[in-house]
């Protein structure tokens, strides 16, 4: 899985590995008695790569936890899913709007591999003091380089280079930012 090659997510290790990740964002995405401190207790369990001032809201969603690779001050809004089958490498200072979503999953085009329950991932990387509008889509093995902005609403299929505003569906940069 974590080469880039074909698996199968019904083997036996990664359903425990997701049931265990299900059951410790239930605990993260339910208010209860000692509230803050016992969900960063569990966010620490969650996503142990992670920086300090690490803060997620919830409600919050991912496969496995442990290959979400964060830097320091980075803050998910509220309702983000991270499928995080391969490395999802997020730098310092960079703002994740609300209900954004990034995957590392996806499917054979073949259908006849499809059939077999058979997938495959591609990293994701988000560079440092990055600023992702709200809904956007990042998709497997997408590139977006130190300082940008993406516009909210926007579907990323391909590489950002550094320091450009980009926004749209496909997404596109619209300009350098001074």
């Amino acid at each position: 899985m974590l080469s880039g090659l074909l698996y199968n997510a019904a083997d036996a290790e990664l359903t425990n590995e997701r049931l265990r990740t299900r059951l410790l964002l239930k605990e993260f995405n339910s208010t209860g008695e000692n509230y803050e401190a016992r969900r960063k207790q569990v966010l620490k369990k969650l996503i142990p790569n992670a920086g300090s001032e690490f803060v997620v809201q919830s409600p919050f969603y991912c496969d496995y936890g442990t290959n979400i690779y964060a830097g320091n001050k980075v803050f998910f809004n509220f309702n983000c899913v991270v499928l995080d089958v391969m490395p999802v490498s997020i730098g310092s200072n960079t703002l994740i709007g609300p209900n954004v979503q990034i995957y590392t999953a996806t499917h054979p085009m073949d259908y006849k591999e499809r059939a077999l329950g058979l997938e495959f991932a591609k990293p994701v990387t988000i560079g440092t003091d990055v600023w992702i509008g709200g809904s956007t889509v990042i998709c497997p093995g997408v590139t977006i380089g130190d300082r940008c902005v993406i516009g909210a609403g926007s579907v990323v299929i391909k590489d950002i280079p550094a320091g450009f505003f980009a926004a749209g569906n496909p997404c596109r940069v619209i300009r350098e930012i001074t």
